[in-house]
């Protein structure tokens, strides 16, 4: 069996870092900028990651790293790895850069293969991290690192965390005809301003309709998704609400769904898809639909965007023209074959006695 860290694509990079760091993501859904404090330390069951406790504190009442410094400014902190188990662990310690997942936008931070290159890339651990970290059994390490803004840093958000990757392979999967190793990590979420000019920015875009029709009309409801795409167009962090409404002909309102908190945190320049299930969708009917985005914090931060599409029961129209084309086909049949029946006898032919 050969073990090894497996190379993906961005896409799927991005949602193996996702799986690996379930427990962050159980914390971070729901969970915004403003609220953090209200939350626990990214934790596995078996190893957490948090900010390290002051000194003589035994826990710390921060669960993410928040900081803000001038571009070309330094800022120095510590992350405290704690180990829960009976036994010793051995991490393999990085800072990297978070993204979205681009389907369903959950929190995640980029894996080990790829090479940050926003705010992970601002930070230096301390020395002890170059290599792997054991930690003894219910005991913890705790990691200064530092922070060196660029002097051309962009103002607005740069979000990212700092990662313990255990080294033992807890399992194995397969990758074409390889089977690869399979490591658990956790991260804790950080968070750095850079002061200047922000902009909220959250668009809406590529609405579209799916739709299946079913085979009794009207007897059965037919369902539709309504797939709609976010982007972060500005430098802030948002919490994004989204608002589904739909018309018919004459304006007949036919989906009317308030705007809603969705429950996560649009990082900048990232973009998402999602989905809105519509399970009773008109079934005959010129339909419009609109999608409305905002954010939490900003009111005033609005977009919109549509789609058209014309509901015809296409099953039951098949089968009609399906009906209706053997009736005709039976129809003349049933003319041709009265014509055969319809046509004289022919006279016997007499042949004159020699």
């Amino acid at each position: 069996m050969r073990i090894r860290t497996p190379s993906y694509g961005p896409h799927v990079s991005r949602l193996l870092a996702l799986l690996a760091l379930a427990p962050l993501l159980a914390l971070v859904a729901g969970t915004g900028l403003l609220s953090a404090t209200a939350a626990r330390a990214a934790d596995n069951g078996t190893w957490s990651v948090f900010p390290t406790p002051a000194a003589g504190a035994a826990t710390t009442d921060r669960a993410y790293f928040f900081h803000q410094g001038e571009a070309g400014t330094t800022l120095s902190d510590s992350v405290t790895i704690l180990n829960s188990s009976e036994k010793e662990l051995t991490f393999q310690v990085f800072a990297t850069d978070a993204v979205n997942t681009p389907s369903g936008g959950a929190f995640a931070l980029l894996p080990v293969e790829s090479p940050p290159e926003d705010v992970g890339a601002w930070i230096t651990l301390a020395p002890q991290a170059a290599h792997p970290v054991t930690v003894p059994p219910k005991g913890r390490a705790d990691i200064p690192f530092t922070v060196k803004v660029p002097a051309d840093a962009t103002p607005g958000d740069h979000v990212g965390g700092i990662v313990a990757l255990g080294t033992a392979v807890e399992g194995v999967q397969q990758e074409g005809k390889v089977q690869v190793g399979v490591k658990r990590s956790v991260g804790a979420r950080l968070y750095f301003r850079v002061p200047g000019p922000v902009t909220p920015g959250v668009s809406v875009e590529d609405v579209r309709v799916t739709r299946a029709a079913p085979l009794l009309p009207w007897v059965e409801k037919a369902r539709a998704t309504v797939s709609y795409t976010l982007v972060n167009r500005g430098n802030l962090v948002v919490e994004p609400t989204v608002a589904v409404s739909a018309r018919g002909l004459f304006g007949r309102e036919l989906l009317n769904r308030p705007a809603r908190e969705l429950k996560l945190s649009l990082l900048p320049g990232q973009r998402i898809e999602l989905t809105e299930p519509w399970p009773d969708a008109p079934q005959s009917d010129r339909v419009s639909v609109t999608v409305t985005a905002g954010a939490t914090a900003h009111p005033d931060l609005r977009s919109q965007s549509g789609t058209r599409f014309t509901a015809v029961p296409w099953p039951a129209v098949g089968a009609l023209l399906l009906a209706a084309g053997a009736a005709l086909a039976l129809r003349v049949l049933r003319r041709r074959h009265g014509r055969v029946e319809d046509q004289p006898e022919p006279a016997p032919h007499l042949t004159p006695a020699p």
